[in-house]
């Protein structure tokens, strides 16, 4: 097996100029929650991660092999609690009978390479990759980090901490008379209180709400009613589907998930709350490839890439394979709420 960087110091990773008339039909991949930067980044030696429970804001404390240096104080008396990261691998074989003949864009100057093939797999790859670590941000939001399946319940934070999920709340939506700056002024303080430290003056409320959470929202007679006569009046006018508006300090966002509707999605009726810029509420643990000797005891990384060559003396195939160990970890689960739009 062999460890090959040079491939991964191309531009492995960004967009290969269309020169030729064809458009590659691409599914939309989420990853707004990424782009928030929600989960503060802790890099482990270990694949074994400490969370210290001080009874305020709960911290990641990566566990260190014997005579490394220490990474965190564990403040007296706390409790402290381990959670592996999970491993996620995925690999793909390029043989080289595949590429024989086979022509590359501009079709009348040149044949696929192999190091062209090499690098287009493993972008498909790690656009995998990158999915797999929004669809575990989408469930850290929620309390609930489920695998690639949708069922498989990888970590349930409400029950790692022992409490128990709020109750879902119902937004009403559909009656006029219903008082939606007393439903989100309710929202914010039951977070609030659950915060223990971890709210900050600039820490804000963001909603992930479905399609006809969201619809029914703007087109509430109070939400109406409270932009009118204002500045905000004009942004009544051609709300777009899958933006996001803000209204009593909640940015309500209509989250695009998955063109399925199932791998990544939010229920058409459905509110998900959770806290933007809240001290530690959201941590991801990244895990080293401890699997491999090159790795052992070294700080983790987001992903590691390997280029493997057929050692067998036919050079009959390259393999790229690509893997990462990370751990989504939502510290303060009683801060998130949900609701129901009627």
């Amino acid at each position: 097996m062999a460890l090959v960087a040079d491939i991964f110091n191309q531009n492995a990773w960004g967009a290969i100029e269309v020169q030729e008339e064809i458009v590659e039909r691409v599914d939309f991949r989420p990853q707004l929650l990424g782009s928030l930067n929600l989960f503060s980044p802790i890099y482990s030696r270990s694949r074994t991660i400490g969370i210290a429970d001080t009874n305020g804001v709960l911290t990641l404390i990566p566990t260190s092999a014997n005579g490394a240096p220490p990474e965190e104080l564990v403040p007296k008396g706390a409790k402290l609690r381990t959670m592996e990261a999970v491993r996620l691998a995925k690999g793909s074989t390029i043989y080289a009978i595949e590429l024989a003949g086979v022509l590359a864009l501009p079709f009348d100057e040149q044949t696929v390479e192999v190091t062209d093939e090499v690098t287009t797999r493993t972008g498909a790859i790690k656009d995998d990759l990158e999915l797999t670590w929004e669809h575990m941000r989408f469930g850290a939001v929620q309390g609930k980090v489920l695998d690639a399946d949708g069922t498989t319940v990888l970590v349930d934070w409400y029950e790692f901490w022992g409490i128990a999920a709020p109750a879902e709340i119902d937004f009403e939506l559909d009656d006029d008379a219903t008082d939606l700056r007393k439903k989100c002024r309710d929202v914010k303080r039951a977070m609030q209180k659950a915060a223990k430290g971890a709210w900050t003056p600039s820490t804000k409320v963001g909603a992930l709400v479905g399609d006809e959470f969201f619809d029914l929202l703007v087109n509430h007679k109070q939400y109406k009613e409270a932009k009118l006569g204002t500045e905000k009046a004009a942004s009544l006018e051609n709300i777009e589907g899958y933006s996001a508006v803000e209204f009593e300090g909640i940015i309500f966002i209509n989250y695009q998930g998955t063109d399925d509707g199932t791998t990544i999605a939010i229920g058409s009726d459905k509110a998900r709350f959770f806290p933007i810029g809240a001290r530690g509420a959201f941590q991801v643990g990244w895990a080293p490839a401890s699997e491999f000797k090159p790795y052992l005891n070294k700080r983790g990384q987001e992903f590691y890439g390997l280029v493997l060559e057929d050692k067998s003396g036919r050079d009959e195939w390259d393999r790229v394979e690509l893997y990462s160990y990370p751990l989504f970890i939502c510290t303060r689960p009683e801060m998130l709420q949900s609701a129901k739009a009627k």
